[in-house]
């Protein structure tokens, strides 16, 4: 078994809103399709991916450094022992040889979209669920039924102070029970409004959480601890840089409220980083590590394995993502929940067309490997890679 052919493509979100930091109206998307001989149906059987949303295309990777390493490897060395699957783990260190270590950045979403796909690859020659050859492959429990969260919340150009609220409800109409909204792009007098007509409608702080995007100096940070304490939130996320620890120590003893953060970081180093030095608390905080940011679900299960050894539970997991990737991730490793985007992000955002959200739960659908053909306009979009 081999590969034949690799294909990236770079695709437009269609999403002109903003949070604390950045509008998204210019926000690219690699897609990937690693493409073998073994054909099923007589057709090939196809891995399909992409990087994660709300960041960019990683063409000139991919293109340039690590597409021609997977191309270039023997066959044979990006397999399995047993030959009959490729091996995530190999090929991951395939994409990245002569990569120096740290310095994670766009590289880590570039290998991501490439070690998903064998993923999905793999799954379809299963002819199962990703969720079930990840949960087989690290042995951990399947999760058939996931928690989730509607995300969005966002500032809208011209937004009327009431756009939030409607938004809100019409995710709760689709079965949404939790949300989660931007903060610190407005006073923090503005931003607690706007909460309070998020609460008119999420009922309850613990089904509210808010998200600064890393915007807030330490100052500024503590203050929104105190505005908000009060409001008890399901958590408050990134309220400062991510990577400045500090901060977020002194702002976990300072708020009694869950916080969370690493969606930005990229390795399991930052997350024990983040651990010794962070002031992170186990069963409480939120850990956002996104496999699709990061290397791909291999470097994910590491970085579980270093929250794991320190105190922490996986329970305690909620990916960025709030697409079919992050869903089956979810699923097959046995994490806390995921986050949605139900109405942007397109074509990207969200799952499968006849996905049905009841009591803020999902269930993963049967269909082989992330089940991204399901979801039709990025099915769409995919079969333009192969004209």
């Amino acid at each position: 078994m081999k590969i034949t052919q690799i294909i990236e493509r770079p695709i437009r979100l269609e999403s002109n809103i903003s949070n604390a930091f950045v509008n998204f109206s210019e926000h690219t998307v690699s897609l990937v399709a690693i493409v073998t001989d073994r054909r099923i149906a007589n057709k090939p059987v196809v891995g399909l991916s992409f990087n994660s949303i709300g960041r960019y295309a990683q063409s000139g990777i991919l293109r340039d450094r690590m597409i021609p390493r997977l191309m270039g490897a023997a066959p044979e060395s990006l397999l399995q022992d047993d030959g009959k699957l490729f091996s995530p783990e190999k090929v991951l260190a395939c994409v990245l040889k002569n990569e120096k270590p740290g310095g994670h950045g766009d590289r880590a979403q570039a290998a991501s979209a490439l070690e998903l796909a064998v993923w999905d690859l793999n799954a379809k020659l299963l002819d199962e669920p990703a969720a079930h050859t990840i949960a087989k492959h690290f042995g951990t429990r399947f999760s058939p039924k996931v928690s989730v969260y509607a995300a969005g919340g966002y500032y809208y150009p011209g937004e009327d102070g009431k756009q939030l609220r409607r938004e809100l409800e019409q995710y709760k109409a689709k079965g949404f029970d939790r949300f989660k909204m931007k903060i610190g792009g407005a006073s923090l007098g503005e931003d607690i409004r706007r909460i309070e007509s998020a609460l008119h409608v999420a009922g309850a702080g613990e089904n509210l959480a808010v998200d600064a995007n890393g915007r807030l100096s330490l100052e500024q940070a503590l203050a929104y601890a105190r505005g908000l304490e009060s409001y008890k939130l399901m958590w408050l996320e990134e309220a400062g840089d991510p990577l400045d620890f500090e901060l977020n120590r002194a702002l976990a003893n300072a708020y009694s409220g869950p916080l969370a953060t690493g969606e930005n970081l990229f390795s399991h180093q930052d997350v024990k980083n983040l651990v010794l030095f962070g002031g992170a608390r186990p069963q409480l905080d939120i850990f956002q590590m996104d496999s699709g940011l990061s290397y791909g679900i291999t470097e994910y299960a590491r970085m579980l394995r270093e929250l794991e050894s320190r105190g922490f539970s996986r329970a305690q997991a909620f990916p960025h993502g709030g697409q079919l990737l992050a869903l089956h991730a979810v699923a097959g490793l046995g994490l806390g929940g995921c986050e949605v985007y139900p109405n942007i992000f397109q074509p990207l955002g969200g799952f499968g067309d006849d996905t049905v959200v009841e009591n803020g739960m999902v269930e993963v659908s049967d269909a082989p490997g992330f089940g991204l053909e399901q979801k039709s306009s990025l099915a769409q979009e995919f079969a333009r890679m192969f004209h």
